[in-house]
């Protein structure tokens, strides 16, 4: 039966759909979130134009919902609205909703072999190592801003960094990981024909591992007992990015906003920076779209059957009702990470990789301060993440310099002040006409070229 809107009575509920995008959403996500707990454990909503989810937005139901995946599966297909033709075909929803031959949309024994290949590969990364590269790119990041004494952290800084990482981890060629960089930004921004450029930078990789093997994540995929497709490969790696890069860089953002803040207190660690972030400002703010296998009665509102159900991570960490217990809880009981069969596989180096980000930051620069106030920064108004749109920062200008680039120098010098090797000057040259990516120009600067 279709409801017309002009034969419901103004003020009646069925007239209030909740936008959960756009800038009255992004002014105040946390205001939403108290107006949609008010109406139960969840509430319907708009997640984009024309899509409308169940929002579970109560810390208890949330968990509930993440640990019975025999009543509530991850595959989209089953999406009612979508199998009949009702949600737009260009909508921003689609492509964090729709299906994808990965982990994160699987159940029961398909996903418990693609989660094998991937935990049993992320559990290879050595640690030591891990923190190296997060190191080394943060210091190539900050060396190319930290001669003009300001910087807009977000763009130049906390977005980069993750595809830095990554890159390096996947196993990437200087060509290779400046597509996948320009694959993955341009998805989350929307940029047509990214997913194209993404999948072409992937599927050239694992065509390289084939006949060249490294020690690098996408070998180990391609290796694991699993016996993954070449296909099913290119899907976990992309779920790896997505799930890897943004919400680490809203993260990074975050905690290094509070870090900085007026009302942090001197003296805590940066691991409380970020643990503050992942339970008040949690990254993946809201998503993990389940299809109830039948109707379930949830806090006596009906979940129907093959309609999405999202999980309000962003909520369900700041709900009122935990907070009373919160002091009890471990640390690490926030739902940052998710929670159930589908938690997060990499929790302990997405946290290093924020932490080791932060605490490089404010040591290479000392003297960092924001130029706004917390309070006054503007968050991304979009539904699926909690993240900063900018982050403007001041500090005293000085050069940065790469270890190798350092190692060049003192050999030149002893050279009897020979002259300089092209490309050592501190900071990378802009790349010519297009030639070089994010990731070529940080393979040159540390090896010093």
């Amino acid at each position: 039966m279709q409801h017309h809107h002009h034969d419901i009575p103004p003020g009646c509920p069925a007239h209030a759909t909740h936008r959960l995008y756009g800038p009255e959403f992004g002014a105040d996500p946390e205001g939403h979130y108290a107006h949609l707990r008010s109406l139960g454990p969840s509430a319907t909503v708009d997640i984009a134009p024309d899509v409308q989810v169940e929002l579970v937005t109560g810390y208890d139901d949330a968990l509930s919902l993440l640990q019975h995946p025999e009543l509530f599966v991850r595959d989209s297909r089953r999406w009612n609205a979508l199998r009949e033709g009702r949600v737009p075909q260009d909508s921003p929803a689609l492509p964090m909703m729709g299906y994808r031959p990965n982990a994160l949309f699987a159940d029961g024994a398909a996903h418990a072999r693609l989660r094998q290949a991937v935990t049993d590969s992320l559990a290879t990364v050595n640690e030591l190592q891990l923190a190296r590269q997060v190191q080394q790119s943060a210091d190539y990041l900050i060396s190319v801003f930290s001669t003009r004494g300001q910087a807009e952290l977000m763009a130049d800084y906390a977005g980069p960094l993750p595809l830095l990482v990554f890159s390096d981890l996947f196993g990437c060629t200087r060509e290779i990981g400046d597509r996948v960089i320009v694959g993955t930004t341009g998805i989350f921004e929307g940029t047509p024909g990214a997913d194209e450029v993404l999948g072409g930078a992937l599927a050239e990789l694992i065509a390289l591992k084939r006949s060249t093997p490294g020690p690098d994540l996408t070998t180990r995929l391609m290796l694991h007992p699993a016996g993954l497709t070449d296909e099913e490969v290119l899907h976990q790696l992309v779920t790896l990015l997505s799930g890897g890069t943004t919400p680490t860089a809203a993260t990074i953002g975050t905690s290094t906003a509070l870090y900085l803040s007026e009302d942090w207190q001197v003296g805590l660690p940066v691991e409380d920076a970020v643990a503050k972030t992942l339970w008040n400002y949690a990254p993946i703010a809201n998503y993990a779209a389940h299809y109830p296998v039948q109707d379930v009665d949830l806090g006596g509102r009906i979940l129907r059957e093959n309609d999405p159900v999202l999980v309000s991570f962003a909520a369900a960490n700041t709900d009122p009702k935990l907070s009373e217990h919160r002091e009890q809880l471990s640390a690490k009981a926030h739902l940052a990470f998710g929670a159930g069969p589908h938690a997060c596989p990499a929790k302990d180096p997405a946290f290093m990789i924020a932490v080791k980000a932060v605490e490089t930051l404010s040591n290479r620069l000392p003297d960092i301060e924001m130029r706004v106030a917390f309070k006054e920064l503007a968050w991304v108004p979009a539904p699926w993440s909690r993240s900063l749109v900018t982050l403007p920062v001041r500090f005293g200008p000085r050069t940065l310099r790469s270890a190798a680039q350092t190692t060049a120098r003192a050999q030149s010098a002893e050279g009897a002040a020979a002259p300089r090797p092209a490309g050592s000057s501190p900071r990378p040259a802009a790349p010519a006409a297009g030639k070089q990516g994010l990731f070529s120009r940080f393979l040159a600067w540390t090896r010093g070229e």
